[in-house]
């Protein structure tokens, strides 16, 4: 008797469904959590080759540092030394640089790797350091040099010359302090004098991965990049002042005042962090299909209870009975999609993934209607409210910025759909007629 109240109770066929779909809840999220790993064994493969070729770039100066001798008297009244620097940033700085990206596979993923050749000029005004009260006769003048920061050392291609004036001063390796710079490249440039001012150029030839920021350390700084990749992201503290995407490219360009950025021309020691604000480009891969696979995914349960909702709808307005098993099988047959549809993706474009796996999801579960229902129409419907559904979440997936509201609506029109057929159903007669049948059968 249990059985069959169970089998013909309406309540209890919806408690048995909601059940089933927040079971099924469980593989979707270890199919969300299989995405993640997938994609961590990507960034992996990139991590990589990225480290062979030179990873992520952040270019930081030209900045000229200057040593001088600071005297400290011990608690024995002794007097000590030691050497402090005092940081000058150029008065103008203009880089115009040319990004060549190449796209090589690691296994079955993509890694995008780039050499960008970059040109940088301007002129440096060496002030009065009295305001920062550093006495003249303790500046070390012969010993200042000039300093280019680089994140990733082993992309350099070409040595570094810097041009100062009308001399060449080959860059070392190293910087004599990380109160800025980390890791880089400099050279003592032995013609300093105080008050006086310098042009400087070189260039810079620099294998990277992903992307390229620069460091606005000039007064003014001019940043113009070119490259021949079609999906460039901007990022960092600054967006260009214009730029341009086609299908040959892009070109962008930034203009940054040192009113905008919150550091001065001139400090002593490690009183600021400039790295923080670099800008530039990252090199997007044109389809991330991990991303788009977590989107989709994410939509498994309303997938799932849509579906349950029009085969209960069936059952109810066509006095079919459908078991909770049957419900299972067509509620796992959803959730293969998505194990195909990441599979695949690997492999081919998303939308060549998408509609492979939707159309071998749709035959499966018709297939399996027509042998359950034994009746093509209730099939035909099953199926065109599966294409629906599959179409509707290929579009809402699609559009990033409108998905929210593309959603509100779907679910508008589907609540107002199944509100519209069940209008005329009189629940307490159907409650009852099912009890007279349990009755009925005791």
């Amino acid at each position: 008797m249990q059985g069959k109240w169970m089998k013909y109770s309406i309540s209890a066929r919806l408690i048995i469904i909601g059940f089933l779909v927040m079971l099924l809840l469980i593989p979707s999220f270890m199919i969300r959590s299989l995405i993640r790993e997938r994609q961590d064994r990507r960034n992996d493969a990139i991590s990589e080759v990225s480290e062979k070729w030179g990873q992520t770039q952040t270019i930081t100066g030209p900045i000229l540092s200057i040593p001088y001798t600071k005297y400290f008297t011990t608690e024995d009244n002794e007097t000590s030394t030691k050497t402090m620097y005092t940081h000058i940033l150029p008065d103008f700085l203009e880089i115009d640089g040319t990004i060549h990206p190449e796209v090589r596979n690691r296994g079955i993923y993509e890694v995008v790797l780039y050499n960008s050749e970059l040109h940088f000029n301007g002129k440096v005004l060496i002030p009065d350091l009295g305001d920062l009260k550093i006495p003249t006769k303790d500046i070390i003048w012969k010993n200042a040099f000039i300093s280019v920061g680089i994140t990733d050392m082993k992309g350099i291609e070409e040595l570094i010359t810097f041009e100062i004036d009308d001399d060449d001063y080959l860059a070392n390796s190293g910087i004599e302090t990380n109160d800025v710079i980390i890791s880089g490249v400099s050279k003592i440039i032995n013609n300093i004098k105080p008050n006086h001012d310098f042009e400087f150029s070189f260039n810079l030839n620099i294998n990277g991965s992903n992307g390229l920021t620069l460091t606005p350390v000039g007064k003014e700084t001019n940043v113009t990049i070119s490259s021949d990749w079609i999906s460039p992201s901007f990022i960092g503290h600054f967006i260009p002042t214009d730029h341009e995407i086609n299908e040959n490219g892009f070109t962008a360009n930034w203009k940054v005042l040192h009113s905008n950025r919150n550091f001065p021309q001139k400090w002593v020691g490690s009183k600021h962090k400039i790295e923080e604000f670099s800008f530039g480009v990252d090199l997007l891969m044109p389809v991330d299909e991990y991303q788009k696979n977590m989107r989709t995914a994410k939509y498994a349960f309303m997938f799932i209870s849509l579906t349950f909702l029009s085969f209960f709808m069936i059952e109810l307005l066509n006095k079919k009975i459908i078991h909770p098993i049957q419900y299972l099988l067509i509620g796992f047959s959803l959730l293969v999609f998505y194990s195909l549809l990441l599979s695949i993706s690997e492999h081919i474009s998303f939308k060549y993934a998408y509609l492979i796996s939707s159309i071998a999801t749709i035959a499966l579960i018709s297939t399996y209607t027509i042998s359950v229902l034994k009746s093509r129409l209730q099939t035909s419907i099953i199926f065109s409210i599966l294409v629906l559904l599959y179409v509707y979440l290929f579009i809402v997936i699609q559009l990033q910025d409108f998905a929210l509201l593309i959603g509100s609506i779907g679910l508008f029109v589907i609540l107002s759909l199944v509100m519209f057929l069940t209008r005329k159903i009189d629940w307490f007669s159907t409650l009852n007629n099912h009890k007279g049948k349990n009755t009925n059968a005791t």
